[in-house]
């Protein structure tokens, strides 16, 4: 399936599985989901991540029973309009209790990161 925006996609099946009580989701690989998901796993908005094969194909693997389960997946940059921060405009989500995925020239990290790293770059989305 071809979609237009893969990372709003991903968040949505997340959403999705979290809202119909599954315990896990599978996503259509790619380097840029995984790393999403490496830096929700780390901060416990999801559990374990995996890379599986299915008939040739990778695809991510996602099991949903993090410590904390996110109350809203929100995309910030979309395709149509893209949303660049510098370092210092990197924004907070919920006074803290939430992140931002940013992607840097230094790869995919969290707001807090970027802020205390120096670099801006695309905001990507909110998690909380």
């Amino acid at each position: 399936m071809i979609t237009t925006d893969p990372i709003a996609d991903m968040l949505t099946r997340i959403r999705n599985g979290i809202m119909s009580d599954k315990t896990e989701v599978i996503i259509p690989h790619s380097k840029l989901k995984y790393s999403i998901a490496g830096i929700l796993q780390a901060n416990g908005y999801i559990g374990k991540v995996k890379v599986v094969e299915q008939a040739g194909f990778k695809n991510l693997s996602i099991k949903l029973d993090g410590s904390r389960q996110p109350e809203s997946l929100l995309r910030v940059s979309k395709p149509g309009r893209r949303i660049y921060a510098k370092a210092s405009e990197i924004p907070t989500v919920r006074t803290g209790r939430g992140i931002v995925i940013v992607s840097t020239p230094s790869g995919i990290m969290t707001g807090k990161d970027a802020r205390s790293k120096g670099v801006g770059g695309e905001l990507i989305c909110e998690v909380y």
